[in-house]
């Protein structure tokens, strides 16, 4: 099982990287964390004969401006699309005219999935609980292949996270705030509370992703950061796009 940083920005692009999203290929399906603009390079890495599934963690622009994308890849086994509940609605809305091509007009099949109630209709394990954030945001915990990727963006510290993270072989957290920065109205993680999540989950291994924009202006800067965290939790990675790590 392969993990692909396609974009690891948040906010919006530079050039740095592309807004977040992520892709994990498996050996049965191709699942994609987010829909951020770093979806543009899926087809780089994925050919669309699995069926393909975007796990959407919340609806915050950044999060599903890719999906304006979607004509320009052909999935052949089908794509799911799974959100929170009202993801329906709210997707309707936004892949429509005048905004984008509907889905009903793409060249495959799409279906509209809202967790956790429909989370059965999977075909694999996923738990979902809500974190910490201005708008409703899911965290994720999907166990592939004998391993656990726990998915947790656009949060600051809460139970949830901590309960999702429990014991994953990697946990990817985003990395919104500055090292030290706190604001408990946007609440966000930072190098330090990400890697203090880890160490106290007992995950194996932590990526950071999600870099905002207007904090994280270079490389430098995250590399910064990835030095604070790893004195907490020295496994942590620094995602940059089209990092590729292996579970």
């Amino acid at each position: 099982m392969k993990i692909i940083f396609l974009g690891t920005n948040g906010w919006y692009d530079t050039g740095t990287g592309s807004t977040v999203c992520s892709l994990i290929r498996t050996k049965r399906w191709d699942i994609v964390l987010d829909a951020g603009n770093g979806i543009y390079k899926l087809d780089s890495y994925c050919d669309g004969t699995k069926p393909v599934f975007i796990l959407l963690s919340h609806f915050h622009i950044d999060h599903i401006a890719g999906l304006h994308m979607l004509l320009k890849f052909r999935f052949k086994k089908g794509l799911t699309i799974c959100g929170h509940k009202g993801a329906r609605r709210l997707l309707n809305t936004f892949a429509a005219r005048p905004f984008t091509v509907p889905f009903k007009k793409l060249p495959y099949a799409v279906k509209v999935l809202e967790l956790p109630a429909q989370a059965g209709e999977l075909p694999f394990k996923i738990t979902t609980l809500p974190l910490v954030h201005a708008d409703p945001v899911l965290g994720m915990r999907l166990e592939l292949e004998g391993k656990t990727v726990t998915y947790c963006t656009d949060t600051g510290s809460c139970p949830n996270a901590l309960t999702l993270a429990k014991g994953a072989d990697l946990l990817i957290t985003e990395c919104a705030h500055a090292p030290g920065e706190s604001n408990p109205a946007w609440p966000h993680l930072n190098p330090e509370t990400a890697a203090g999540l880890a160490a106290a989950a007992g995950a194996k291994r932590l990526a950071l992703t999600h870099f905002s924009a207007d904090r994280y202006r270079t490389a430098a800067a995250r590399a910064a950061g990835l030095r604070l965290a790893r004195k907490v939790f020295p496994l942590t990675t620094a995602a940059r796009d089209e990092l590729s790590l292996t579970l």
